[in-house]
């Protein structure tokens, strides 16, 4: 009996299956310690190796997701391995009835997660048929709970640029999205949008905090990339909340609740390791609004406002370098 080999695979089948369920199964705890550290390493090693090539980076969500699912079946596959070495007789070859290699335990282990069926090995009465019955059981499991996360995600990525498309489709700018709101008398025609967007963000929200690898779908187009969208529509409800006078803007419910949404969204973004940027981004332009004949506050006013929202705004422009953006939002 081989202690330490029964300790090594015991860790490696716990540990793995803990983080497979956390990550799969647990919508309130992000992702699991390995997973949540190999989408952030790998995210980070294709930035320095793309910059700011969209098209490249594209694939980092596809890629880490396929890394996601072979660590966990290589871990879980190394882990059984280990713990049936940890008994030299406990697989026996059926051939010659001795006991077997290296070589085929790793081929027990992988037809037997994987339910191929082979007459070659077989266990040992009593302990390690049950063992084996329990690594068939966790192979099954595996394939289960794998394939349901991967069309979660999928469906979450659909939803993801849903919702870019929708801001982005009102402007590449907030000030642009703001002059689009504005019917000459007030801001009031831009209440039920703002009220679709927040119920969408609300969404994708929630979407963020079961599946934080939707953080790693880059898109290679500014036009469906939920973080300039994100950006632009809370410069947008600044413009509308601090920019304007009051008599003349949107709803202030709907407003806040835009708002909220997106400070939930900004919540989500310590799951995937993305922090504040160090310099506060450059403020909406107010000139250009007063030239298409808006009524806005002093800049003063204004200036004050934006103070208050630093961290908020550093939070803004800490996602879009992420994410490999520029501020101010542009359509790529």
């Amino acid at each position: 009996m081989n202690i330490f080999y029964l300790l090594l695979g015991g860790f490696l089948l716990i540990a793995t299956t803990l983080d497979l369920l956390w990550t799969t199964l647990w919508v309130d705890g992000s992702a699991g310690p390995i997973s949540a550290r190999l989408t952030t390493w790998m995210w980070r090693g294709l930035r320095r190796v793309s910059g700011r090539r969209s098209r490249t980076l594209s694939l980092a969500g596809p890629l880490i997701l396929a890394a996601t699912l072979f660590t966990w079946v290589a871990l879980i596959w190394a882990g059984w391995t280990f713990f049936f070495a940890g008994d030299p007789g406990s697989l026996i070859d059926t051939r010659d009835q001795e006991p077997i290699t290296w070589p085929g335990r790793i081929w027990y282990v992988a037809y037997t997660m994987f339910t191929v069926g082979n007459g070659d090995f077989s266990p040992k009465d009593g302990f390690w048929q049950v063992a084996s019955s329990v690594t068939a059981a966790s192979g099954m499991t595996f394939v289960t709970l794998g394939v349901s996360y991967v069309l979660a995600v999928l469906g979450a990525v659909a939803q993801k640029r849903s919702f870019a498309g929708s801001v982005t489709g009102l402007g590449t700018r907030s000030e642009e999205i703001a002059r689009r709101g504005w019917n000459g008398a007030d801001f009031q025609a831009i209440d039920l949008l703002l009220s679709s967007l927040a119920t969408q963000l609300s969404t994708l929200v929630e979407q963020h905090k079961s599946y934080p690898i939707l953080h790693y779908y880059h898109s290679a187009q500014g036009k469906n990339a939920s973080a300039l969208a994100v950006t632009l529509l809370d410069e947008a409800l600044t413009i509308f909340r601090f920019g304007v006078p009051d008599a003349c803007r949107p709803n202030a419910a709907q407003v806040e609740n835009a708002r909220s949404s997106i400070g939930s969204y900004l919540e989500t973004l310590n799951s995937a390791f993305i922090q504040p940027a160090a310099q506060t981004p450059p403020p909406p332009d107010l000139d250009c609004l007063r030239a298409a004949g808006l009524p806005t506050v002093a800049d003063e006013v204004f200036a004050q406002a934006l103070a208050d929202l630093e961290e908020r705004r550093r939070k803004l422009l800490g996602m879009l370098e992420a994410d490999a953006w520029p501020w101010p939002p542009v359509q790529s």
